[in-house]
């Protein structure tokens, strides 16, 4: 069998859906080698996967994007992030490239550096993106606004006119600092930003229609998966299972992203509700003052068993959470902070299987509506789970990994 090596950016958001598809190729008699963020090596060693930490000085770089006064701001801020971690994941990749001598490569999108590292290496890799990529896809809008599909002429003008102009900025805002990057690495400039989102042969994406728009024109090389929700092996804590009224899990993002704004609204409006409001404020907890007898503030506890119990979720737009409620057949509300959550939320009304509110309009009383609106969507998260798993998840990934191992 082969070897493989796995590269994560230090994000638990990116290494949590990647960890089922390492595990499937262990399964297979497959030698997983995985570079993460050092917090988790222990972890993926449990597991029986081979790990060592990444260069420490990548993890220590943090997104400021929070800190931006409008989106192309934002823009700059993650570019700027992405290159400056590349400089030490590009040479971090390179070297256990030669360390390991994998037979084929897996990249996590966000390792800018590891992803020309991989390409110059020359060998069979694959990118791995936990979230829908930035790439022009015919007949779905542009990615960024969080715009919902629309058909005709009219809908054709509208994103050909604005993919333009979203694919413009960034082009702008990316292209010189991915140039660089690759140039370090000895490899050609690229002329937009589709093409070097589109530089490994193979791409996984963790998700799949209904929730996801139909790309018909990314096939064979980019193929979705469906999602992949993973978690640590943790105990549950013996409160999840004492009776009472159902969850309603309230999440925020795992990298710091300013936005206790949704957990105060969450505990303000949801205090009257027949739920059991469980809050996780995974990149630390904040003070949210006095909380009333149905709420709980915890940093981390499992979601899958609180899942189980759930009728309702609120997250921040991150994929991961947002797809791990789905994927469980629980409805969902969104509030989009930024980065990619817009089109998370886009897709959650798109596929009736929850609300979006936008952050500008959030307030206790407009989250406890839009939970009361998601909560009698169980149907339409239900359909989304059905497509995930129809989608063929860690299965389908290392089918296709496979496949690029035999080419």
């Amino acid at each position: 069998m082969s070897t493989i090596l796995a590269y994560t950016s230090p994000a638990t958001g990116h290494l949590f859906p990647m960890t089922p598809l390492l595990l499937e190729l262990r399964s297979r008699g497959h030698r997983v080698h995985v570079r993460t963020f050092a917090e988790h090596v222990e972890t993926l060693r449990r597991l029986g996967l081979e790990a060592e930490p990444t260069d420490a000085r990548i993890a220590a770089i943090w997104h400021q994007d929070f800190s931006a006064r409008n989106p192309l701001e934002a823009l700059s801020a993650n570019a700027e992030t992405f290159t400056q971690r590349a400089e030490f994941d590009g040479a971090d990749a390179a070297a256990s490239l030669r360390d390991v001598a994998p037979d084929a490569a897996i990249v996590d999108i966000n390792a800018w550096g590891a992803a020309a590292a991989a390409q110059a290496w020359g060998g069979p890799w694959a990118s791995f993106s936990p979230y829908v990529p930035p790439i022009s896809s015919a007949g779905t809008p542009p990615f960024g606004p969080g715009l919902a599909p629309r058909g005709g002429p009219l809908g054709r003008i509208r994103d050909a006119t604005l993919r333009s102009l979203i694919m413009g900025q960034l082009t702008k805002r990316y292209l010189g600092p991915i140039n660089s990057v690759r140039a370090e690495h000895g490899l050609a400039a690229v002329d937009t930003v589709d093409q070097f989102f589109r530089s490994a042969p193979l791409m996984l994406v963790t998700t799949s229609q209904p929730f996801d728009y139909a790309h018909t024109d990314w096939l064979p090389q980019i193929r979705s998966i469906g999602a992949l929700p993973w978690e640590p092996p943790s105990e549950v804590p013996a409160w999840v299972d004492e009776p009472g009224d159902p969850f309603a899990l309230v999440t925020t993002s795992s990298e710091y992203q300013a936005d206790e704004a949704l957990a105060r609204a969450a505990v303000a409006g949801l205090a009257e509700e027949p739920y059991r409001v469980v809050v996780t404020m995974a990149a630390g907890v904040a003070d949210l003052g006095p909380l009333p007898p149905n709420v709980r503030i915890e940093q981390f506890v499992p979601h899958g068993p609180i899942l189980a119990r759930a009728a309702v979720a609120v997250t921040h737009g991150g994929m991961g959470a947002t797809q791990k409620a789905l994927g469980a057949g629980v409805p969902t509300v969104v509030v989009p902070w930024g980065r990619d959550q817009l089109e998370v939320g886009a897709r959650v009304a798109h596929a009736h299987a929850g609300v979006r509110l936008s952050k500008g309009r959030l307030t206790p009383d407009r989250l406890r509506d839009a939970v009361r609106r998601a909560a009698g969507m169980a149907d339409g998260a239900g359909r989304v789970a059905a497509g995930y798993r129809a989608a063929g998840g860690a299965a389908a990934g290392a089918d296709a990994v496979e496949e690029l191992l035999r080419t």
